[in-house]
């Protein structure tokens, strides 16, 4: 497969945009940069279209989670340019924005109020801001992975790389206000005894206690109610992000499956099947603490996002999405320990069964997911070492998708038994971690 064009595109992506892409998860060095296409021209269903016209299975990231449904999914596209043709914003508001925020609080009937937002980032610092308006107090301990904003880097100012425990290596705090040193606190998913040292320390401090439901484990019997009975005892306001979690379960949050109440919870992605859209939802008298701050923003008045929200939701429901999303990803979660078991390529597998990940036990895991993700592109696949499951996928394209992993397996043993892993590689090495792009 030839890519100049992409190739080229990247290039000019290098020079005129800090870091080229948006998202660092979409940037081509987390995969292999020289050989991963980076850019679309078009996409549908599971399949994808680069710059230079080759066609792609996408068994990878599927937007980072957004697109649940599909690429280009016809019911919420119709939702959407119904919305586009009777305007997008004016003066006055959209009625979507009220239809979704009764809908949230339908799913979720411990939720009584709503605000939106367009981002996962900007939803999360908004809930933030929110809890300490209602509490009067600074510090947030945390568990998992929350964004870029401030209140969450600042772990990173006093702590050295505390949140490379959390998803991502090396977030450099530059920029983030020295002010902030000491407001983010975190601990462990599973670990209720580190939250507990917290609280004990500074649980009349804590505005909050965030984190994820669910991501890379199951919780133990026990944490998420002691959790809970935590934010309880110190006053602290819980808030669930389910910005990755969200939609992939259920239609809602799941922390409705694993039985927790927060009293905030957080979505975007997902929810609206690629389209910009993010929601904090909460008991009536933590959100009412919004009007006792400034939280205010045009684009969040626009119709697009509310629109895309409920014909996605409405789907989601209708089809049993989560349901269909679990049955996938625990297919190429077995796919991945059936073709490490034949081949005997040491391999480990987690994660949430419709977000799983695998990870290489031996040799330069870095260079194997390289030369794994290159081996897949020259089969016709988007394909690294996690697989976001979307409803568009289809049992033959599990199929497809486990035979040529087995396939590309096999080499990647006969590589590191030859010890020319990096010999073997077009491109380069994946990139560990947050790593500047020069």
């Amino acid at each position: 497969m030839g890519i100049a064009k992409s190739l080229a595109m990247q290039e000019k992506g290098r020079a005129l945009i800090p870091g080229m892409t948006q998202l660092l998860s979409k940037r081509p060095d987390q995969f292999s940069l020289g050989v991963w296409p980076g850019y679309y021209s078009r996409a549908k269903g599971a399949e994808v279209w680069d710059l230079d016209g080759n066609r792609y299975l996408d068994m990878s990231i599927s937007g980072i989670g957004a697109n649940v449904l599909g690429y280009a999914d016809d019911d919420v596209d119709a939702a959407v340019k119904a919305a586009v043709e009777g305007g997008v914003s004016c003066s006055l508001n959209c009625p979507e924005e009220v239809e979704l925020a009764e809908l949230l609080c339908e799913i979720h009937p411990w939720a009584e109020m709503v605000r939106f937002a367009r981002t996962g980032g900007e939803s999360m610092a908004m809930a933030v801001r929110i809890a300490r308006a209602r509490t009067g107090r600074d510090r947030v301990a945390f568990c998992g992975y929350h964004g870029w904003h401030d209140w969450y880097l600042a772990a990173n100012l006093s702590e050295g790389d505390v949140l490379g425990e959390h998803l991502l290596e090396g977030l450099d705090p530059g920029g983030v206000p020295g002010g902030l040193a000491g407001t983010a606190l975190p601990f462990h998913y599973n670990r209720l005894d580190e939250l507990k040292g917290i609280v004990a320390r500074h649980g009349k401090e804590l505005a909050a206690i965030v984190m994820e439901p669910i991501r890379g484990e199951d919780p133990e019997p026990g944490f998420l109610e002691g959790v809970r009975g935590l934010a309880d005892e110190c006053g602290a306001v819980l808030i669930v992000d389910e910005i990755s979690a969200g939609f992939r379960l259920n239609s809602g949050g799941a922390h409705l499956v694993l039985g927790l109440t927060p009293d905030v919870a957080v979505f975007s992605k997902a929810m609206g099947n690629g389209y910009a859209i993010g929601a904090v939802i909460g008991r009536r008298d933590v959100m009412e603490s919004a009007q006792r701050t400034f939280i205010s923003s045009t684009c969040w008045t626009e119709r697009v996002g509310p629109a895309a929200a409920l014909a996605t939701i409405g789907k989601h429901r209708s089809l049993d999405v989560g349901r269909r999303l679990q049955e996938l990803g625990g297919k190429v979660q077995e796919c991945w320990r059936s073709a490490a078991e034949a081949t005997r390529l040491p391999v480990s597998v987690g994660g949430m069964l419709p977000l799983g990940h695998f990870g290489f036990r031996a040799g330069d895991e870095f260079m194997l997911k390289a030369l794994f993700v290159q081996l897949m592109l020259e089969r016709g696949f988007l394909a690294s070492n996690l697989f976001y499951a979307m409803y568009a996928h289809t049992d033959e394209d599990v199929e497809a998708y486990a035979a040529a992993v087995r396939d590309v397996f096999g080499e990647l043993t006969d590589a590191l038994r030859s010890g020319d892993v990096e010999a073997r590689l077009t491109g380069e090495p994946s990139a560990r971690g947050f790593a500047r792009l020069t």
